[in-house]
């Protein structure tokens, strides 16, 4: 595996502790981060050279790392936050079409 790949994973699963911690802490509300997340992905979404020069698989890609910061949000819990595999599983189990793709 690409050893950046492993940093990202390392990266966005410190994110994910620190949303939590976030949570826990009372300074963040789980609905305030998922709303500053829906923002992020709408704002990369949005832009025209992810619909126009990109393939459904690189917006998928582009897209993940926030994808995967919500599901550890939606489902943080006493544990912690549950592992990258997991939560990569469940983001791929909750992707959606795009509108070019119907």
């Amino acid at each position: 595996m690409n050893t950046a790949n492993l940093q990202l994973q390392g990266l966005l699963l410190a994110v994910a502790s620190v949303n939590s911690a976030l949570v826990r802490k009372g300074l963040l509300d789980a609905d305030e981060i998922d709303r500053a997340l829906r923002k992020a992905e709408a704002s990369l979404t949005g832009e025209d050279r992810l619909v126009d020069h990109l393939s459904p698989a690189s917006r998928d890609a582009i897209c993940f790392p926030i994808r995967l910061l919500q599901a550890a949000n939606s489902r943080q819990g006493e544990d912690g936050v549950p592992g990258f595999s997991d939560l990569a599983r469940m983001v791929g189990q909750t992707k959606d079409y795009y509108n070019d793709q119907m």
